[in-house]
Parts: structure tokens; sequence; C-alpha cells
């Protein structure tokens, strides 16, 4: 089962078919149009524009005012990925994990973000080779979203920290090495479309409902063969207006 990563909207019942048929994901030819063309508005709007542009030709937070020469853009972003992996605790599940690769492929697909396709497309490598990043439960901030927590999911794909695949724990070189990927090298502002994000919170809320929903299931099914079994009346069960 192939599912096309677009910007069409997702439902729960969706997310739980495609990871229970453990369906391989690829990116729709809109979502590769729409990645490409912002990344291109991106890079004509730095040529083209004298003015410092936050985040891309400048520092973060407090180092605004700082400006960053065009051979460090990539390194700038690199770096914010890598300060902000300083999460702690227990390590998040793979099930949370995928899901959050996931989710985050999802919201690039919307071509907002000005990442590279090749940056969304090892997203999916990932996701559909088993391979998930180690990340952990503590450390998210909650202000431009899950900014540790996504420091951790994508630290790999740029040749750092460290990941699970067939049970066991490896460096992500080894597993880049492996499937013979070279690590993604950021362009200008891809850190912070990477961190800036929610998936590590939607991946848990999304996770509930769906355990949730099948509880619910389950009960009503132990409910309607509980009553068959002692013999219960099926009045109580009936609309009111039908009882009259």
């Amino acid at each position: 089962m192939i599912h096309y990563i677009s910007p069409k909207p997702l439902s729960l019942q969706q997310i739980s078919e495609l990871f229970e048929k453990n369906a391989t994901f690829e990116l729709s030819d809109d979502a590769k149009q729409r990645i490409q063309h912002c990344r291109e508005y991106l890079d004509e709007k730095i040529k083209n524009v004298d003015k410092p542009i936050y985040g891309v030709t400048t520092g973060f937070g407090s180092l605004c005012n700082i400006t960053i020469s065009e051979d460090q853009l990539s390194q700038l972003q690199e770096n914010l990925v890598i300060s902000h992996a300083c999460g702690t605790g227990a390590e998040v599940s793979d099930e949370i994990v995928r899901l959050m690769l996931f989710l985050k492929a999802h919201a690039l697909s919307f071509g907002n973000s000005g990442v590279q396709v090749i940056t969304v497309q090892r997203i999916l490598d990932f996701l559909n080779n088993g391979i998930s990043p180690i990340v952990y439960e503590l450390g998210s901030l909650g202000a431009s979203g899950d900014l540790s927590p996504l420091a951790h999911l994508f630290m790999p794909l740029l040749g750092h920290g460290d990941v699970r695949f067939e049970g066991k724990k490896h460096t992500s070189k080894e597993i880049l090495k492996k499937f013979g990927w070279e690590p993604i090298v950021l362009h200008s502002k891809e850190g912070l479309a990477l961190l800036n994000g929610t998936q590590f919170m939607s991946s848990h809320g999304v996770l509930i409902m769906l355990k949730a929903f099948k509880l619910s299931k389950l009960a009503d099914i132990i409910a309607a063969v509980s009553l068959e079994a002692y013999d219960g009346r099926p009045e109580p069960f009936l609309d009111a207006k039908s009882i009259n």
C-alpha cells in the first residue's frame, strides 16, 4: 500500500489504517512542486533583498541583529538543530517517533516552509525503512513548538545523534553509510522549518485518541455480548419515541 504525502487533510481513521497496514510513503507530485517552488522563492528573496531576514540571514533571539554571511547560512541552520538537541529522560517509543516523522512530512508538504525536497524525502526514507531517531520524553519547550524533541528527531538526517534500527541502537552515521545516503546539508531556514512545529505533542494526541476510540469500540462490543449472555432487555437502549 502506497500513500502519497500531500496537503490533503488527514483523519484519525486514515492515519490508523496507514500504520496498521504498514504503508509505504511517497511525496505526491503536487507536494514536490509546492516544496520546490517555496525553496526557489526563498533563494531569490535572499539574493534580491538587502534587508536582513530573521532566522535566515540573521542569528536567533537576542542575536537577531547579527548578520550571517552567505557562506555560513547552512552552518547556522545545522548549529540551530544541534544546539536544541538537549532532551533528557526516557526514550520515546518508536510508535510515537514514526508518527512524528509522518506528521512532519505532511506539514512540510504544504510548501510553506522553504525546505528542500530532498530533506522531506529523507524523512520518508527513514519512515519507510523502519529507522527511528532517538527522541527523549523531557525537554519540550512548547514555545515555537516542540523544539528539543524535533531537534533529536532530525539530527540523524544530518549525520548526528542515534537511531533505532531492527531493534538495536546505532549511530546515524552507521545507518546513513548502510543505506548509501549522504548527510543532508541544510539550506537557509531549514533548521527553523524542522524545529518549529508541534509534531511531538500532536503524535501523543493522535495515539491517545486512537487508543480511546479502540477502547470505546471494545466497550460497546463487550456491553452488547454481555446483554445477550445475561438475556438482558433491549428496551433501555431504544429511542424513547419508539417505545411510546
